[in-house]
């Protein structure tokens, strides 16, 4: 039987790894960092990554002992285990740290998720070199960053294409969630981390009550995320409601983020893997990004693509609109989405961009490839 330690240090990322081993097609038994879908599978939870969902260089800094406590439990935990394989789902700088515990053991090392070295901080393939056996990558571009300096990688696919899949049509999806079958649906999604929760769902709910007084028989709805605490959540809520006098038309739902999108007709979506979900699924949308401001100047010199939203990086041009840092408020938000909700050519073309996308993302089965590399790795 396969003894395989995995670390996944968001939503997303916890997702990812826990299909990939669910397609793994041999015994095995995992233990080591995730969430909600690594449980799921059976993982031995030693660290929950949702304590560890922040943001940013000014987040990381604020909870550095945190993650040095987790990381010293992990490397303990490896040490007195000596797993098959060390399994890396993105979170780059803190798996890193554990892959030079598992090099110095001589525990081989997947990495499944490439850190963004198109779009900045390049030179972390050095490190990567050193320390990986082999990575997993996402996209077909990034291959060459890897064969370039003679590191094994594979291109997998996206696992985005298996997991964004809804199988109601507008109409059931609403049915399903139980929200309104007429009158338009916009969707917010305010992205999986407290810190983005603190930062993007104001201004969401914000945009929202102007958008209400603006467009008749409008109804909003969210797919909390799983790694949120449902006391955080309540807490904007009650402060945004507290400040309105008209009560928003609002449905706060458990995760089902791919069905939410399905029955909305515009989703507002915080930078990250949801705005390819969303992509998938087809439903148009607006890119909303907010960061503390020092982490901001700092990401603006780094970062050497004009674009940072993924779905705008697969198409190669900016087909959906980011509102980021300052430009990421109510009244720009506002103003998009009333084009998206009421001039049809708009939404088309939108549509249209985004089912290109979806065609540029293949066909899927990067979990199946993925326990394919697992499989091999950890059986040397």
């Amino acid at each position: 039987m396969l003894n395989i330690m995995v670390s996944a240090g968001e939503a997303s990322g916890d997702a990812h790894a826990a299909h990939a081993l669910a397609a793994l097609d041999v015994p095995h038994t995992t233990f080591g960092m995730g969430a909600s879908h690594l449980e799921a599978h059976g993982t031995e939870l030693l660290v929950d990554c949702r304590d560890l969902a922040v943001i940013g260089f000014v987040d990381v800094l604020k909870n550095y002992h945190r993650f040095l406590k987790r990381l010293a439990t992990l490397r303990q935990a490896m040490r007195d285990r000596q797993p098959d394989l060390l399994f890396l789902t993105d979170f780059p700088d803190f798996n890193l740290k554990l892959a030079e515990t598992a090099k110095s053991l001589g525990i081989p090392v997947l990495f499944y998720v490439s850190p963004q070295l198109w779009a900045w901080r390049s030179g972390r393939i050095h490190r990567i070199g050193r320390l990986v056996d082999h990575m997993a990558v996402l996209f077909p571009f990034e291959v060459s960053y890897y064969t370039a300096e003679n590191i094994p990688v594979t291109y997998v696919g996206n696992p985005v294409v298996e997991s964004a899949v809804s199988h109601y049509d507008q109409a059931g999806a609403r049915t399903a969630l139980a929200l309104p079958a007429t009158g338009q649906i916009v969707a917010l999604l305010p992205g999986s981390r407290p810190s983005e929760l603190a930062r993007l769902l104001p201004v969401m709910l914000d945009a929202a009550s102007t958008l209400q007084q603006s467009v008749p028989h409008l109804h909003f709805v969210i797919p909390k995320a799983a790694t949120l605490s449902t006391a955080d959540f309540q807490t904007i809520l009650d402060n945004h409601q507290g400040q309105n006098a008209e009560p928003l038309a609002l449905t706060v739902i458990d995760q089902r983020a791919c069905d939410v999108m399905r029955a909305s007709d515009v989703v507002i979506c915080a930078s990250g893997t949801a705005t390819l979900e969303t992509a998938l699924i087809g439903t148009p949308m607006i890119l909303v990004y907010r960061v503390a401001p020092l982490n901001y100047a700092i990401m603006k010199r780094l970062i050497k693509i004009p674009d940072i939203g993924l779905v705008n990086i697969v198409a190669g041009k900016r087909i959906v609109p980011e509102l980021i840092q300052s430009d990421a408020t109510a009244e720009n938000i506002v103003s998009h989405a009333q084009t998206l909700l009421t001039d049809t050519n708009a939404r088309q073309t939108m549509i249209t961009a985004l089912n290109e996308v979806s065609d540029t993302m293949g066909d899927g089965d990067a979990s199946a490839r993925v326990a394919t590399l697992i499989k091999q790795l950890a059986s040397k």
